[in-house]
Formats: structure tokens, C-alpha cells, sequence
């Protein structure tokens, strides 16, 4: 488990810095990109057509809570050691995650999860994989395999993660936090159905609706600026200054609410309270 004293890394990095950096040692990239059924896209076929030299893949599947019955749910810290010890990654290593849906669809999840496990030293490559090759950076096929480590055993930082319990607190006006959903106004506004069966359409009491993509610039299909993304949550009713519980369909993408405040922070940490809380289960579990 990496230390308190660990290196805080920025959250975002940019594909040019990567070119500079991605071969010094200590530094370890993964592909982290899912996508959902209804988006007719195989995100291990895509790893093994084309990744970023060195890659290894880390599957949010194979890394989430087997034994769950909701998609996706943090995984336990032995489970997450292991993982990170068959992918070669020690406690100190620089950890950069990428995915290839131009929106960071589930980047923003791994670094989460990195930082849920103590390892702060993770940022996510800005554009993702998209950013990496559009300027016919070198690419790489097929498997990656790292010598395995070791990873001690992590304690969880439980002010990242919200539970249902927590969250009721928030609707029954028991906690002061704010709930931002990040899926789409339709599956906010309950008129489009849900892509997972058995769930109600709606969205949680009190709760605001930021998109997830609406924290990337759709020209560039880079982050927006801290600037921008300072007016985006103004806009939405969100006091940078309160705490922030994000929810979304199976707690991926509320990850990348959480992604954008620290690049908010990292910029001009005047105003911005604690780190966004990530309600796990998300609607897979509120919409029942």
C-alpha cells in the first residue's frame, strides 16, 4: 500500500506528455476501456487491434466484486491487490489510464479506483486513446503482459464511496451533500428507458443532472478547462464548496464528475471542498 506520503499526481495528462515520460521507469499505462452491449464495440478486440505501447489491459469486469449482485461494485482490497500484482503494478508505480470512447467512458472509473486504494499516483490520459493516435503516435498489438509483484494489501478511503444508506441520508435531508447524476437528460428525465431490465425509469430525490460528456469538448474531445468546467456545475446547482455524492447507471461514469472536480482543484483548489464521493451502486441499485 503506497504511503501517506505518496505523490498526489495531476489528474489529467496530456498525450504529449505521455510521449515524453510513458518510457521511464516506474511508470505503468493501462487500457481501461468498457463499453456498454448497446454500443456494439468490443473493448478487448480494440486492445488487441491497437493500444498505446506497454499497455496492459485492465478490465473493469475482471476487476469489479465477483460475487456482487450489481454491476460493477468496488471490488475488495485483496481482490484489487491481486489484480494489480498479476498486472505488474507496485504501490509506487506511476499509473496512467486510458480508455478509447473519446469521452472517458471508464478512464475516470480505474483512476478512481486506484485512488479508493490508496494509489494516488494516477492520472488519466486526456482524450484517451483517440488523443494518442490521431497524431500517428506508434501503436502497439496484441497482449502486453508485465512481470508480476508484489501489492500489499490496501485499506479502503471510505470518504470516496457512498453507500444506499448514505444516500438515503441525502434524500431524507439527514446529510447536507448534493447527488449529481451523470447519465443522459433522457435516462435522468425517466423518458428512455433504462439499457439494464428491471429498472424503473427517474432518477434519485434532489438529485441534479450533469452528463457525463458534457465534461469533455465535443471538437477536441479533450477535458474541458477548469474554467469551463467551473460554470458547467455553477450552471447545474452545484456549490463547489459542499460535499458531492456522484451517481450514474452502474457507478462508472460518476466517475468522471469526481475526474473533473479534481481537475478543478488542481488548477485553483480556493472553493472546492472535499473529493466527490462515488455512490457505487448507483441506479443498478436505486432504480429497483
Amino acid at each position: 500500500m503506497e504511503s501517506s506520503a505518496a505523490p498526489m499526481a495531476p489528474p489529467l495528462v496530456s498525450a504529449n506528455w505521455l510521449t515524453a515520460h510513458g518510457h521511464e521507469p516506474g511508470m505503468v499505462v493501462l487500457d481501461a476501456s468498457f463499453y456498454l452491449p448497446s454500443m456494439g464495440r468490443d473493448a478487448d478486440a480494440e486492445y488487441l487491434a491497437a493500444h498505446v505501447p506497454g499497455a496492459v489491459r485492465f478490465d473493469l469486469d475482471t476487476v469489479s466484486d465477483p460475487d456482487a449482485d450489481l454491476p460493477h461494485m468496488l471490488p475488495s482490497a485483496e481482490r484489487f491487490a491481486g489484480i494489480a500484482e498479476r498486472l505488474g503494478i507496485r504501490p509506487d508505480d506511476r499509473v496512467i489510464c486510458y480508455d478509447g470512447s473519446g469521452l472517458n467512458l471508464s478512464a475516470a472509473r480505474a483512476w478512481w479506483m486506484f485512488r479508493v486504494f490508496g494509489h494516488h499516483n494516477v492520472s488519466v490520459l486526456d482524450g484517451g486513446f483517440g488523443a494518442w493516435a490521431r497524431e500517428t503516435r506508434p501503436v502497439q498489438r496484441g497482449v502486453v503482459r508485465r512481470l508480476p509483484t508484489g501489492y500489499r494489501v490496501p485499506t479502503i478511503d471510505p470518504s470516496l464511496i457512498r453507500d444506499r444508506a448514505g444516500v438515503e441520508r441525502v434524500v431524507s435531508g439527514g446529510d447536507a451533500s448534493q447527488i449529481a447524476d451523470c447519465r443522459s437528460a433522457a435516462r435522468f428525465n425517466g423518458t428512455e428507458d433504462e439499457p439494464r431490465p428491471g429498472l424503473r425509469r427517474g432518477h434519485i430525490p434532489s438529485s441534479v443532472n450533469i452528463p457525463f460528456a458534457e465534461f469533455t469538448n465535443p471538437a477536441t474531445r479533450l477535458f474541458k478547462s477548469p474554467g469551463e468546467l467551473r460554470t458547467l456545475l455553477r450552471e447545474r446547482g452545484i456549490d463547489l464548496s459542499r460535499p458531492m455524492i456522484a451517481s450514474c447507471g452502474s457507478g462508472v461514469t460518476a466517475c468522471t464528475l469526481a475526474l473533473a472536480v479534481e481537475v478543478i482543484r488542481a488548477a485553483d483548489p480556493e472553493g472546492v471542498g472535499a473529493p466527490v464521493a462515488v455512490y457505487d451502486g448507483s441506479w443498478a441499485e436505486w432504480g429497483q
